[in-house]
């Protein structure tokens, strides 16, 4: 009884929070994190808690086509994993060939034109491993509907300081004028294909860390970060979800701010007419509270008079 009442429970928390979600991130980037826990705590070795995992991974594809995410980004073996004993990686290089291979050839990717490809040190993979990437690949790489980036071999540090030393090499060898480097020589660097800025990091099993998870896509961007304690195998569709809700609720307060620092511009300067800034109040003019709109038509009625009844905070003067 008690588990028909929390399956039934779980089933309208997630119709309600469907309900809610008014606009997804593009790109989700998530950390699996559990597999092994969720497969010591079942009885079982490391093996089965990934074979567990698959399945998750398989789901939330369906997630993410759901609620119109474009880029799905799935953090699944570190350079730091390279550590762990020949036991436990060789069965996980196993599954990893299988499932690339078997997604490479569903029906359901190619009828939802998913872009496989993998990011990372895939040098340093097994031959096989490299093998299953390039079929991957190779057999996605003309979709562009939704791309699905698997992290393999993945350490976001290295990755940023090996673009360094290619800018470093092209500055000396007279390839790139210093005051010429800009964003996009740098990301250019970063991988073979373009990766959309980060705009929600999920991560499972309950630490609370991005792991140097795609720190220029996602730090940069200042992406919002949704952790939550169930492991990877146990990660449900309420759970990302909420995740989704989490990015939504960062998105309207980075909206906000930005609304707020703009039109405390306007004041400040005394012209109501900078350009930037009255842009973005105008963009953002429904994010502001009630109070903060008032102040906004204060400042409009000032407009060619001056602005002394406006505070350089952007509150209208008592």
């Amino acid at each position: 009884m008690r588990r028909w009442l929390r399956r039934h429970v779980d089933a309208a928390y997630e119709r309600l929070l469907s309900r809610e979600i008014a606009g997804a991130p593009t790109h989700v980037a998530v950390i699996q994190d559990g597999n092994r826990r969720y497969a010591r705590r079942n009885g079982g070795d490391a093996h089965d808690g990934h074979r567990a995992g698959v399945e998750t991974t398989e789901r939330i594809l369906e997630w993410c086509h759901d609620v119109g995410v474009e880029e799905l980004t799935l953090y699944t073996f570190s350079t730091e994993n390279f550590d762990r004993p020949d036991e436990e990686t060789e069965p996980l290089f196993d599954l990893l060939c299988a499932k690339l291979r078997e997604f490479a050839d569903a029906d359901q990717v190619h009828d939802k034109e998913v872009c496989i490809r993998a990011i990372g040190e895939t040098e340093m993979l097994p031959d096989r491993v490299r093998d299953a990437v390039a079929y991957a690949e190779r057999r996605t790489r003309e979709y562009d509907r939704f791309v699905l980036n698997i992290a393999l071999a993945y350490g976001g540090r290295s990755r940023l300081l090996e673009a360094t030393r290619d800018v470093a090499t092209a500055v000396e060898n007279g390839e790139i004028d210093p005051d010429e480097i800009d964003v996009e020589t740098i990301e250019r660097r970063l991988y073979d294909r373009p990766v959309r800025d980060v705009d929600l990091i999920i991560r499972t099993g309950g630490d609370e860390r991005t792991s140097n998870f795609l720190p220029w896509h996602a730090n940069g961007n200042e992406a919002a970060v949704f952790f939550c304690t169930p492991y990877w195998p146990e990660f449900s569709k309420t759970d990302f979800l909420r995740g989704i809700r989490t990015y939504e609720h960062r998105a309207e307060s980075w909206r906000r701010t930005r609304a707020r620092r703009a039109l405390a511009l306007l004041a400040a300067m005394g012209e109501s007419e900078l350009p930037e800034a009255r842009s973005i109040v105008d963009r953002f003019r429904d994010s502001l509270s009630t109070g903060d709109r008032s102040d906004l038509e204060a400042l409009e009625r000032a407009d060619g008079e001056g602005v002394d009844g406006i505070d350089s905070s952007g509150r209208a003067a008592d």
